[in-house]
Formats: C-alpha cells, sequence, structure tokens
C-alpha cells in the first residue's frame, strides 16, 4: 500500500511538553508543574449560567459569529479595559478556544509561503499552526537578558520580502514574561514599517502582577493591522468550556468567519452563556484567582532562587522559567531525571524553541501546599547531585 499520510503532517514534531506527562501518567505520587491549566474550578455564578441555558433548552447552534449578546459582551469588555472600540455585528467572533482563533487568523492571511515572524519562547503550538496553515514560521528569539521581550531591532533582522505577519503572546507562555508598552511601540514600528499584520495573543492578559498589561490593538495606528486573541480559560478557569474570541478589522473578520462557518458552525452553546456571565459579573472572581497565583508565584520564584536556579521575576500569566545553567545538565536531562528521581513533573524550556534551551518551565497552577512539596523534592534532588 502506498503511503497515505501527508508530508506536512509528518513533518509536523510531536508536542514538546506531553512526554513527560504521558510518563507522569503512568507514576504514582508526581507532583505535577507542568499543566498550564487552572486549578479552580468555574465560579459558580459562570457556572450556573451555562447549567441554566441547558435547563431552558437552549441546546442547539449559534449564530456562525456567536451570540449577539456575547459579541456585545466581548466588545464592551475590551473597550472598558483598553479603549479599543469593535463592532459586535462584524469585527468579533467567537471560536472554540483561542487555539481555533488562533488557526482561523493565520489561514485567513496567509498564502503558500507566507512568512510569518514567531517570537519564541512561545506555546509549542505556534509554529505548527503557522506550517498548518500554509505558512512558513520563521522564529526571532527573545532573550533573558532582555526579561523576554522581543525587540524591534530582532525583528527587523528577520524581515525578508515573503514576511506577512508577526505572532507575538504576551503575556508569554512558557516565560511568564510581559511587554512594556515601550517595547510594544518598537513592534508596531517593524509592523508599520513593513507594512505587515499583527496577531497578538494575549490570554493572559488579566494575570498580571505589579504591572498594567497593553492591548497591542490599543497602540496608535495598530488597531487597523491586529489580530487581537484572547478568551475565558485562563483568567475566568474556563478551559474546559472552549470558550475564545477574536477581533479584527471587519475586513479580516470576515475571511475568518468564511474559515469558521465552514470548519465548526459555532463555539459550544452552553459555554456562550456561561462567558457572558463571566464578563459581565465576573470581575471580583478574577481578582480573587489573580491573588492567589501572585502568592504561589512568590513562592516557587523565591524557591528556584534559593536553590540556585536563577529565576527572572514572570509578572504574568502563571509560569515560572528558571535556568538551570548550575547544575550542568541540559534541560531535556534535567527535567527527566527530575521526574524519576524526585517524582516532580516539569517541562524543558527547548520544548517551547531553541532561545527555551537551559531553562524549565514551572506552572504555580498548583496548591501552595503541593508547590512547597516540589520545591522540597527539588532541594533534595539538588543536594544529592551536589
Amino acid at each position: 500500500m502506498r503511503q497515505f499520510l501527508s508530508q506536512s503532517v509528518q513533518a509536523l514534531r510531536p508536542s514538546g511538553i506531553r512526554r513527560y506527562f504521558d510518563i507522569a501518567a503512568t507514576m504514582e505520587d508526581v507532583v505535577t508543574l507542568g499543566i498550564g491549566e487552572p486549578s479552580f474550578v468555574t465560579p459558580e455564578p459562570i457556572m450556573r449560567a451555562g447549567i441554566a441555558s441547558l435547563e431552558r433548552g437552549a441546546t442547539g447552534y449559534t449564530n456562525n459569529s456567536g451570540l449577539i449578546e456575547l459579541r456585545q459582551s466581548i466588545a464592551r469588555y475590551i473597550q472598558r479595559l483598553y479603549g479599543v472600540e469593535y463592532n459586535p455585528a462584524d469585527e468579533v467572533l467567537v471560536s472554540v478556544g483561542v487555539s481555533e482563533a488562533f488557526w482561523l487568523a493565520l489561514k485567513a492571511i496567509l498564502d503558500p509561503g507566507d512568512e510569518v515572524l514567531v517570537v519564541q519562547p512561545a506555546f509549542v503550538a505556534n509554529c505548527a499552526a503557522v506550517s498548518m496553515a500554509g505558512g512558513v514560521p520563521v522564529t526571532v528569539d527573545a532573550r533573558v537578558e532582555d526579561d523576554f521581550q522581543i525587540t524591534g531591532a530582532a525583528l527587523e533582522a528577520a524581515v525578508t520580502a515573503r514576511t506577512k505577519a508577526i505572532l507575538i503572546s504576551y503575556p508569554n507562555n512558557p516565560t511568564g514574561a510581559i511587554m512594556s508598552r515601550e517595547r510594544l511601540l518598537e513592534v508596531a514600528a517593524v509592523a508599520e514599517a513593513h507594512d505587515l499584520v499583527v496577531i497578538s495573543d494575549e490570554i493572559y492578559e488579566r494575570l498580571i502582577y505589579g504591572v498594567q498589561h497593553t492591548c497591542f490593538a490599543s497602540l496608535p495606528n495598530m488597531r487597523e493591522r491586529t489580530i487581537l486573541l484572547s478568551g475565558m480559560s485562563k483568567s475566568f478557569a474556563m478551559t474546559g468550556w472552549r470558550i475564545g474570541y477574536a477581533t479584527a478589522p471587519a475586513e479580516i473578520m470576515e475571511a475568518i468567519r468564511k474559515l469558521h462557518q465552514y470548519l465548526i458552525m459555532s463555539a459550544p452553546t452552553m459555554g456562550q452563556y456561561a462567558a457572558i456571565e463571566a464578563l459581565e459579573h465576573g470581575e471580583d472572581a478574577v481578582e480573587s484567582m489573580r491573588q492567589q497565583y501572585d502568592r504561589r508565584r512568590r513562592l516557587i520564584v523565591d524557591g528556584f532562587n534559593q536553590l540556585g536556579l536563577t529565576c527572572f521575576e514572570p509578572r504574568g500569566a502563571f509560569y515560572a522559567f528558571p535556568s538551570i545553567a548550575s547544575t550542568g545538565m541540559d534541560d531535556e536531562t534535567f527535567c527527566e531525571r527530575v521526574l524519576y528521581e524526585a517524582r516532580v513533573a516539569v517541562v524543558p524550556g527547548s520544548a517551547f524553541g531553541a532561545s527555551g534551551a537551559g531553562f524549565i518551565r514551572a506552572s504555580y497552577t498548583n496548591s501552595e501546599e503541593n508547590i512547597q512539596i516540589a520545591l522540597e523534592r527539588l532541594t533534595r534532588f539538588m543536594h544529592q547531585h551536589g
């Protein structure tokens, strides 16, 4: 029989995250600091709104773009937080998580061979999604010396005649880095100079510690060249509800909607009703969870630094990204040995791009008690290895 699998799919690398958790799933008494998922249950009023929609029989499809009430809530939410206005009718689309919105955005703008500047370290799916959409990912490294903020100079050096877009993800997974307004203005200058689209994944926008988040679309002249992505999963502890959204100028959104119609039809209906409740009345819940993450953040960062695993201060999301250079091990060896010997699951930084090599990603979504247990186990591991 001939080979039925496409060459493009065969060329995709498997997720660098899953291997360690597949191993951990076969082991007992493992403390997991790896999964990027809130440890909180969806807040009760939000959950009840979803349940109520089922009880009144709202179990059919919605409008392809999502409930107009939800799109209105999204538009109000963005305007309230960042002062950017979007028309709910033709500039907002509700997606099945940010992952779908991300792929739709890429597919809508890319012709085969178009290049996308992908800032790394970045979520493992970013480069793969560019490839699946027919584009060519061109990685651009953010460095720890710059607090993992990408610079305009680094982007400028990577631009070619085939460059179509810049993909940025801040607050960042895996580093926890944020972008200052000044750095974002450097990105904006490159985008404007070369007439590029900017896809800005801001899913962790509400999980910020001691700084201010700047929405990329709020920068001067950037709204018309920005596809803004966010959703409910992280800030509202709604991962399983699968509700994300994209906002963009109407011309771009028309193409995104066309793809969405053929691919999905509409996002989960009960999740959309829950999302309305979250956006309209969920602020207290977001702040409560953010404060708890902040306590865990300080605990884990201080713990890593005391172990000699130098960790710059993450100011967003819920990840720490310490260097393991002091151990003399590469990041994959470190993660494997820590898993088998100390029963602690973390992810090698190289899974998120070449610039992540020599670091590990540790999520602080776990409880403070379990984070403390993990740090105690890591302390014993470090002592055993000098």
